[in-house]
């Protein structure tokens, strides 16, 4: 929900530098040298001004007394001893003053609701004493690989098997988000994955599949998932990497997404189809981002295409992007030195230096704004 401000904020006008607080009504009328008549730090009550000619020693950040208006720097005033001569300088009325309710009103908002909580809000949250926040419920979620040639990562792999990474690198995507994935790895057998998958079903508000989505004879995912009576919403895109993604839901409202296995594939469609999912589902809201395309792209045939590409930004702040060819969607080395994925729609396959096109930035993926 929304955040309002408990008081005024500032609520006391608070000096913003260290210096003399003076009643400016003296300096108008011509008074050029002070007394200090008392220091005042912050956190002390107010110090009023003792007459005519007197001023009050203060800190940054204490509240001033109705009887001062304005603070004079230390750098332009000489003291001695208790007497403050002000040098050749111009006093405004109000300077180094930070007035009462210039931020927010008392019963103002300062925080609006579908906000990620980050460290200002978290801030403003303790300012006003609020130390529980009412906050949406975040997703139970479990990441479900496939592949019998897959090893554990810290096993050492015969020539014809590889180790385990698409997990790892779905559990670390999600970090940023503070989800807690828990990390499952299945074998290509049809009893078993089905009796692991409808647990699954049972217990977690999302699958992140990776595996076992193509047309090959162990390929048991749809047929297991259609099995254990989930919708199957869609299966194949027209996209390259990715083709096989398989999206549906469970009677029990759990999404199922179900990614290639190829390592670029199941990134892509994580970061393409989850990510958006994920924060269109927590109310947070993105504005798109573009790059222009720096040398021309073709490809055949016509498909939805993700090219990796390396970023840059110009002094006007216009994101540039530089492809960078792959050997495929099992080659995920590169993915460390790339930084977004551009969309190329299906409708054309030849794409000019000069244009835009959307990207899917992934470099910082696991930083958080």
């Amino acid at each position: 929900g929304q955040l309002f401000a408990d008081r005024d904020m500032p609520p006391f006008n608070r000096s913003t530098v260290d210096g003399v607080a003076i009643d400016f009504g003296a300096y108008e009328a011509g008074q050029r040298i002070f007394e200090i008549t008392a220091t005042q730090a912050a956190g002390m009550s107010p110090i009023p001004i003792a007459g005519k000619g007197c001023c009050i020693e203060i800190m940054t950040g204490a509240a001033l007394h109705h009887s001062a208006d304005t603070v004079i720097r230390y750098e332009d005033i000489e003291i001695n001893d208790k007497t403050v001569t002000l040098m050749d300088v111009v006093v405004k009325r109000g300077q180094n003053v930070h007035l009462r309710g210039k931020d927010r009103k008392e019963g103002e908002v300062i925080v609006d609701s579908n906000r990620v909580i980050t460290p200002p809000v978290m801030g403003l949250a303790a300012s006003i004493g609020k130390l529980e926040l009412l906050v949406k419920r975040l997703p139970r979620v479990i990441i479900v690989t496939t592949g019998d040639e897959m090893v554990r990562a810290e096993a050492e792999p015969a020539p014809y098997q590889l180790r385990r990474s698409n997990g790892i690198v779905l559990k670390a995507g999600l970090v940023r988000y503070a989800i807690q994935a828990d990390l499952v790895h299945l074998k290509d057998d049809y009893g078993v994955m089905k009796n692991d998958l409808e647990r699954c079903l049972r217990d977690y508000d999302v699958l992140l599949m990776s595996g076992g989505v193509s047309k090959g004879k162990f390929d048991h995912v749809p047929a297991v998932l259609t099995e254990l009576k989930a919708e199957q919403l869609f299966h194949k895109i027209r996209q390259r990497p990715g083709k096989p993604f398989w999206f549906g839901k469970h009677r029990d409202n759990t999404l199922i997404f179900a990614f290639p296995g190829n390592p670029v594939s199941t990134f892509m469609c994580f970061c393409r189809y989850f990510i958006p999912w994920l924060e269109a589902s927590l109310g947070i809201a993105r504005s798109p981002e573009y790059a222009v395309l720096q040398r021309d792209v073709y490809f055949d045939p016509p498909v939805q295409y993700f090219q990796q590409v390396e970023l840059s930004c110009r002094e006007n702040g216009q994101w540039q992007a530089n492809p960078v060819e792959g050997n495929g969607s099992g080659d995920f080395s590169q993915l460390t030195s790339t930084d977004a994925f551009m969309e190329f729609p299906l409708e054309r396959n030849e794409f000019k230096k000069g244009e835009a096109y959307r990207i899917w930035r992934y470099n910082s993926i696991c930083s958080y704004i």
